[in-house]
């Protein structure tokens, strides 16, 4: 600890070794109690908190001092430890206390906006508002000191491993990655732009041409996209890329340094983790992310019912469709009406027409009862439904079936609380390369357009087969979250060129966007692959918190606004011409 600090000890670190001693403490009052004559002060800092006492061992002046400190007041307190007559256990100090001789206070504050102590029940745009005060709650506090604490974890093993920790440029060109990128116009070159970046993917890439053979970064990422709970417009990855390196070399350094984390924060072992194929994710699951904690997975129900009389599960199945369905169990008596009712209105938002189900008994209830008999049988057989379970089904497109069916499960789930507690990790591997855009009927990359084929599916470039190539890609699931994923990359600058064109990018487009990445895979690139985690949400888990902006100290709103700096907001005139851009009055929708 620095010698020149006024203060002799923190407020959370005072035991009953220091009994006698005489100590300097600074930090905000979170409590004050005037008990007529007894003056009793919590004093806290991050380290933690203290009762201070001003009493008759005290001069009266520090009595008349200490009556007048109020919440939130900081606060400068010399006095002896001494042990308390009425310990606090819910205290790592609750058996001291200071018995105060001097109380200075520091600066003083106006009545609070909100309570920083015990539950907050001010709307978070009020708290984001004043998020300074909100940082003083030793919640948050504990939060980002979590997340100090797993950078730290992750810089050491990295380091360990051999890694070299790059910066790459904040101001980069614009290139197309799926979401919008954030623009900054040049002052210096008139018209012309830069772009924040969505990942540092081209220039890790370039870093492995360069030989720096093992990179990494925790580093800013910038996409100008819709926001929900686990997503920002700036948010921070823990960035990786490794020369000579195959899918299991880099899905065995990701797994370690979640080991490590875990370990490191949690005191926690995880085990083997498992590797799922994209294939059988969606088939049991629905989704990419499937949090495998809990069963109630899907069953493909599609041939048993091909010949179904149930016009509105056999409309769907002519239409080229299919039908799925999971069961609850024990839910034939434990769901309402009322909760069935919820979860169809829950579906339509992925597109899905519907919900049917069916309380499983003699006989059936519910729109199922109408299928036949046999199909009844059939369908209890293939779910594991016995009597008294409850079986959801969903009929209709791929998609909207495997979207809507996969998101219930995990609503059913935690609204009926049969998601266990704990951390249940998964690989998923195998993605297909492309998908076509259902309004342009253009192929789109799935991961990224650098991401390698499977090297046994690069032949079917350009076939019209493209819907059967997989990606040499991975992604690192925890609890249904996305919180890592990655690629092999495409080192031979010929598969590049050819990708691009699958995807519709002509060569003079190709070079123009991309073309010092070419250029670079012509001189001697070595294979690589790497992946990035969402240091964000590694964070959100490790703190056991469901909202991203809880281990963010200054995090934006769902409407990307920093509402205690009040950004974005307007500039001056003059500094727009200076960028040579003007604003111009939005159209009227």
């Amino acid at each position: 600890m620095l010698k020149s600090v006024r203060r002799s000890h923190t407020c959370g670190e005072l035991r009953p070794e220091h009994v006698g001693q005489r100590v300097l403490l600074q930090g905000w009052a979170h409590n004050a109690r005037d008990m007529g004559g007894v003056v009793f002060v919590n004093l806290r800092d991050r380290h933690g908190l203290v009762q201070i006492v001003a009493d008759e061992r005290s001069p009266a002046e520090v009595r008349a001092a200490a009556a007048g400190v109020h919440l939130e007041y900081v606060v400068e307190v010399e006095g002896v430890v001494q042990l308390r007559a009425s310990p606090n256990p819910k205290l790592s100090t609750g058996l001291v206390e200071v018995v105060a001789d001097r109380v200075v206070v520091l600066s003083r504050t106006p009545p609070l906006p909100f309570s920083i102590e015990g539950h907050v029940s001010a709307n978070e745009d009020l708290r984001l508002q004043y998020r300074y005060l909100e940082l003083r709650r030793p919640e948050l506090q504990k939060n980002l000191i979590t997340r100090h604490r797993a950078a730290m974890v992750v810089r050491n093993f990295m380091d360990g491993e051999g890694f070299l920790e790059v910066e790459t440029p904040v101001l980069t060109k614009a290139t197309p990655e799926g979401a919008r990128d954030y623009l900054v116009p040049s002052r210096v070159h008139a018209g012309q732009w830069y772009a924040l970046p969505q990942s540092p993917q081209i220039f890790k890439q370039i870093l492995m041409v360069a030989g720096m053979d093992r990179y990494f970064q925790i580093v800013k990422c910038f996409r100008d996209e819709d926001l929900r709970a686990d997503r920002q417009p700036e948010f921070t990855q823990i960035d990786v890329e490794m020369s000579f390196a195959t899918r299991e070399v880099v899905m065995e350094l990701a797994t370690g340094l979640v080991r490590i984390l875990w370990r490191s924060i949690l005191g926690l072992e995880i085990g083997e983790v498992p590797v799922l194929s994209y294939v059988d994710s969606m088939r049991r699951f629905g989704v990419d992310a499937p949090d495998v904690r809990f069963g109630m997975e899907h069953t493909d129900v599609s041939a048993l019912l091909a010949a179904t009389e149930f016009g509105v599960v056999r409309s769907q199945l002519d239409a080229g469709g299919i039908a799925k369905a999971f069961v609850v169990k024990g839910g034939g008596a434990a769901v309402s009406r009322k909760q069935l009712d919820a979860w169809t209105v829950f579906v339509r938002t992925y597109r899905l027409g519907g919900l049917l189900y069916a309380k499983v008994g003699e006989p059936w209830t519910g729109p199922l009862s109408k299928l036949a008999p046999g199909e009844q049988a059939a369908v209890a057989a293939a779910c594991g439904a016995e009597e008294g379970d409850l079986i959801l089904l969903g009929a209709g497109t791929v998609n909207a079936v495997n979207a809507g069916m996969g998101k219930l499960r995990v609503a059913v789930a935690r609204e009926l609380s049969l998601i266990p507690p704990g951390f249940a990790f998964t690989w998923v591997v195998d993605f297909p390369c492309f998908e076509k855009d259902e309004e342009s009927g253009r192929w789109m990359a799935v991961h990224h357009p650098f991401t390698s084929p499977r090297p046994e599916a690069i032949g079917l470039l350009g076939t019209g087969r493209e819907a059967e190539m997989y990606a040499d890609a991975y992604d690192l699931v925890c609890n249904g979250s996305e919180i890592g994923g990655g690629s092999i990359r495409i080192h031979d600058p010929e598969v590049q060129s050819r990708v691009f064109t699958n995807l519709g990018l002509s060569l003079e487009d190709a070079e123009q966007k991309f073309g010092f990445l070419l250029d670079a895979l012509r001189h001697g690139a070595p294979p690589h692959g790497g992946l990035a985690f969402g240091f964000d949400r590694v964070v959100m888990l490790l703190c056991g918190t469901e909202n991203i902006r809880e281990v963010i100290a200054f995090p934006k709103t769902t409407s990307a606004q920093d509402l205690m700096s009040g950004a974005p907001s307007g500039v001056d005139p003059g500094q727009l011409r200076e960028l040579h851009v003007r604003n111009v009055e939005r159209e009227p929708s």
